[in-house]
């Protein structure tokens, strides 16, 4: 089957995903946004000189973890030498260092560290994925872009939907990509106004996961000690204990 090369292409393809390892096969064969399809490209040929030796994955990056997860992370995009070099999420790069740390702390994965697709680590009660799922320049996806990704993101929220109670916003995009989610897997109307985001934030609706905002995990904020390994783990605990997990 062709892969998705126009945004109504990436409707209907993921419209027709039946499980999650069809929909992250589908995800993985994307090519419907040129600007980040040369991007991820690019970068996956010149590669940086830590990872010369490397193959980068180069590909959009599906989500990871269980399909009966409780809890979802829901973070920006992959990043150019983590994600998008490994080809899974959060792995290879520093953001990913202290997240992985975190989960693991909180038991919700099985090891502290994420550095390749093989590296045997698991994921409990939790799965991991983002708005937009090709790395982006600069890290920052244009709106048409996150508007033509977000299909994959609202396939994945349904095949998920049966179990999942909580969903983390690493970041204000994140937060921002939730509220279509809303509409379009659980037919309920955005709030309005928009509940802002910040560290911490809580919105809870009727019949829908609970939304907890928390900065992203980017090295912008953890070397500056704007987010800190406390405050990860307090957002995190929250999460457990809303979503009823042990």
């Amino acid at each position: 089957m062709a892969e998705p090369r126009t945004p109504d292409q990436v409707v209907a393809r993921a419209a027709r995903a039946t499980d999650l390892a069809d929909l992250d096969a589908a995800v993985s064969d994307c090519f419907a946004c040129p600007r980040l399809v040369r991007w991820r490209e690019e970068v996956a040929r010149t590669r940086r000189a830590a990872f010369r030796d490397q193959e980068y994955w180069g590909r959009p990056v599906p989500g990871f973890g269980p399909a009966d997860a409780r809890i979802a992370i829901l973070g920006l995009a992959p990043a150019a030498h983590g994600g998008n070099r490994t080809g899974r999420i959060f792995t290879g790069d520093r953001s990913g260092d202290v997240l992985f740390a975190a989960l693991h702390r909180a038991g919700l994965a099985n090891q502290p560290t994420s550095v390749a697709a093989d590296d045997g680590l698991t994921l409990r009660d939790l799965r991991i994925f983002s708005a937009v799922r090709c790395a982006p320049p600069d890290n920052k996806p244009t709106p048409a872009e996150r508007d033509t990704c977000a299909p994959w993101l609202h396939r994945e929220v349904t095949l998920i939907r049966p179990t999942l109670r909580v969903v983390v916003a690493l970041g204000a995009f994140a937060w921002a990509a939730w509220w279509p989610v809303l509409r379009q897997v659980y037919g309920q109307r955005p709030p309005s106004p928009r509940p802002a985001f910040g560290h911490g934030a809580h919105w809870s609706g009727a019949a829908v996961p609970e939304l907890l905002g928390c900065y992203h995990v980017s090295q912008q904020n953890t070397f500056t000690g704007r987010l800190t390994p406390g405050m990860l783990d307090d957002v995190f605990g929250r999460a457990k204990q809303l979503a009823e997990v042990d």
